[in-house]
């Protein structure tokens, strides 16, 4: 019951996660009239401090020291952040320029840019299921490409900064509210300079727009750790097949916002592009749950053979233990018994 009760929570902390990371175009979109660079900027800017009230909560600095101490890791945590703060920028200017679906279309196809780059750079090998799977990806980016009248650049650039930035955590092996707290102190300085400049220039809105602009800046902080904080309590009580499910409801919600909510255009090439990228993702889902099954399967069926050799271990190692007390002096073999009575020895020559 207790397990139940702790995939309940996990899947409540998920939907929190993905259902906010999938509503934030709408906050973007309230704090016009500022610009995508002023929203990022403030985003950056506002996420250290959020990130040090967090930690301080949870009283975890243990990684810093070992962090400052390994150059490698660092140089990772620095490109990490560049990346990343690519990937916010070009979502922040997506929702202000109107393109909120094709930047939905990005995060669809995030997973299979993250299976090429397995490939290309780890050289992992795929499943026929995933080869096909990466097949129709490359096909609904064709579609697209005529569908839009030329490349879906915006697509693919937050698909690849995003899988990048995945990429290069791996090496960082920091947890989630750890690796906020660094990258978003690479960020800082470069964000504050950022806004002291337009400041100078009188380009600012974070003081002319009322209070309520100045608080929904100051927020961006908030509205990036928070998720950040539900989706690491998921992942530690859901199994990965589940988070992965769970993680296509952020891009579902930003293209439904965008075709309900800030009535963007849909022709049919569109639909038809969209329409493989969902057939390469359902693949590749069936692929995953398939493939955890078989694992559990085997997992199961190798823990009832070790149980089964259990019981036949412990009865060969009291045979043993008994030969060895009729081979010793007073043991239970005597002297013209007879061998059946006293045990069999292990050694072929005595039998």
């Amino acid at each position: 019951m207790e397990s139940q009760g702790e995939q309940r929570t996990g899947l409540l902390f998920g939907f929190a996660a993905y259902g906010m990371w999938g509503l934030l175009p709408l906050y973007w979109a309230l704090l016009e009239p500022a610009g995508a660079t002023e929203v990022l900027a403030h985003r950056m800017a506002w996420s250290l401090p959020t990130a040090l009230l967090i930690l301080a909560a949870l009283r975890r600095w243990a990684w810093v020291r070992p962090l400052l101490r390994d150059p490698r890791r660092l140089a990772l945590i620095a490109l990490a952040a560049g990346l990343i703060s690519v990937n916010w920028g070009l979502f922040i200017w997506a929702v202000g320029a109107g393109k909120v679906i094709e930047a939905s279309l990005g995060y669809f196809i995030n997973p299979l840019i993250s299976i090429a780059f397995g490939v290309l750079l780890l050289r992992e090998r795929l499943r026929p299921a995933q080869w096909v799977a990466v097949g129709i990806g490359a096909l609904a980016v064709g579609v697209m490409t005529v569908a839009y009248g030329r490349l879906p650049w915006l697509s693919l650039a937050l698909a690849v900064s995003f899988a990048l930035y995945g990429l290069i955590k791996k090496g960082v092996r920091l947890d989630g509210v750890a690796s906020f707290g660094a990258e978003t102190a690479v960020q800082f300085l470069p964000a504050v300079a950022f806004l002291v400049f337009l400041g100078s220039r009188g380009e600012a809105t974070f003081t002319t727009e009322g209070t309520g602009h100045t608080l929904l800046l100051s927020f961006a902080g908030l509205a990036t750790a928070l998720p950040l904080i539900f989706f690491g309590g998921a992942a530690v009580r859901l199994p990965l097949s589940t988070i992965g499910l769970l993680q296509y409801l952020a891009p579902a919600s930003m293209f439904l916002l965008g075709l309900l909510a800030f009535d963007e255009e849909m022709p049919p090439e569109r639909w038809a592009g969209f329409l493989l990228v969902w057939t390469a993702l359902c693949l590749l889902t069936w692929d995953a749950l398939r493939t955890a099954r078989r694992s559990r399967a085997r997992l199961r069926a190798a823990a009832a053979a070790a149980s089964a050799r259990a019981p036949r271990a412990g009865a060969a190692e009291a045979a043993e233990a008994a030969e060895a007390k009729s081979a010793a002096p007073g043991g239970a073999g005597r002297p013209g018994e007879h061998p059946a009575a006293a045990g069999t020895s292990s050694d072929p020559a005595k039998n």
